[in-house]
């Protein structure tokens, strides 16, 4: 019920059913203040409609803050897929899922997240012009997920400095939590680097290849069990995986100093963020962190243009260690001083226009 009592909170909420297809769906348009939404499509077999929306609530509104501190024309939504990803997908459920998108005339992009690939968007795509992330062969810039591991490294560096002032990363020791389409790739930069990293993943296959890679790199890997990840004797810790990990069991077991990751709403309830400023953990706002995949969809819009991403990517290595000074400042907490950021350029935009319309004439060149 709780969930269902935050919509007034949001400007648009679309329940989407197709018995043929099987396609189960929502759609949650948090804010459009800055300009169409725009977040991915994440499938899971949700126990209850009821955890599916408020999964869906919580990341479109995550979407508003990191496209405001993007610095991207876009506002915040996401969509849920019910199901399996395993057993459930077809094409004929993503075209289902297309309709639904194209019904929206702009409204809201889409494109991949937790358990869907580009491929299923090529799909998506037969039905609607309102896709992003797709393949390169399709016109996209390809894989979102390499975009995302480049900011997430900038978030790191951007901690690392602020701790120690410097950004060393060789003599440095990270406990990554999951080894997914991000977190790998996290994982073998820093051991390229030179790190010691700690790992684990209900993949043991992922396990496995990171174990290999770090053979061949000056880095050094501990695989970890589950929960133990964060007990790990390390520096700074990098959640890849899912939500809700800093809580109260957690965060009195964490040895480290920071954290920067790419998992969303790491915090499972804001005074979290206060909980790790207390434990002498520096916070880097994970929506900031892990805004690289954003910059990268977003820019296909104006027209695909690789070095223009890379550009905006490093721009996060910037915003959070503003981020840091206001918080030190201010006496406020890191995530704090991250949604004042977010929400005066929201405040500032809202002066212009109060929500996006399709009609609008568009800032950028669509396809």
């Amino acid at each position: 019920m709780l969930a269902f009592e935050r919509i007034k909170d949001y400007e648009q909420v679309m329940f989407c059913n197709e018995p043929e297809s099987g396609l189960k769906a929502i759609i949650v348009i948090h804010d459009t203040t800055l300009g169409p939404a725009l977040g991915g499509t994440r499938m899971q077999p949700y126990r209850t409609v009821d955890d599916a929306l408020e999964d869906g609530l919580r990341l479109a509104k995550g979407m508003t803050y990191k496209c405001a501190a993007a610095d991207v024309d876009f506002g915040g939504g996401k969509a849920i897929l019910i199901g399996d990803p395993l057993t459930d997908k077809s094409p004929d459920l993503f075209r289902a899922f297309g309709q639904f998108v194209q019904s929206l005339h702009g409204r809201f992009y889409t494109g991949t997240d937790m358990g869907t690939n580009p491929e299923d968007f090529v799909h998506a795509h037969r039905e609607t012009r309102f896709i992003v992330g797709l393949p390169e062969t399709y016109g996209g810039h390809g894989d979102s997920s390499v975009s995302t591991a480049h900011g997430v490294i900038y978030g790191i560096k951007a901690v690392l400095k602020r701790l120690w002032n410097d950004e060393e990363l060789s003599d440095k020791a990270f406990a990554v939590q999951g080894l997914g389409k991000v977190g790998l790739k996290v994982a073998k930069r820093l051991l390229e680097a030179g790190a010691t990293v700690y790992a684990t993943d209900m993949n043991g296959n992922a396990v496995n290849e990171l174990a290999a890679y770090a053979e061949t790199t000056r880095g050094h890997f501990s695989a970890y069990e589950g929960d133990a990840i964060y007990d790990a004797p390390a520096d700074i810790f990098v959640p890849c995986a899912i939500g809700g990990i800093l809580n109260d069991r957690t965060i009195e077991r964490l040895r480290v100093k920071g954290v920067a990751g790419s998992a969303n709403n790491q915090l499972a309830e804001d005074r979290h963020g206060k909980a790790l400023a207390e434990a002498g953990i520096l916070y880097a706002p994970d929506y900031i962190v892990n805004a690289g995949g954003l910059i990268q969809v977003a820019d296909e819009l104006y027209g695909p243009n690789k070095e223009r991403v890379v550009q905006k990517t490093r721009r996060i290595y910037e915003t959070l260690s503003d981020i840091f000074e206001t918080a030190e400042r201010e006496g406020m907490t890191t995530d704090e001083a991250a949604n004042v950021f977010c929400e005066k350029r929201l405040r500032a935009q809202s002066a212009r226009s109060r929500f996006f319309l399709p009609e609008k004439p568009p800032k950028w060149r669509l396809r």
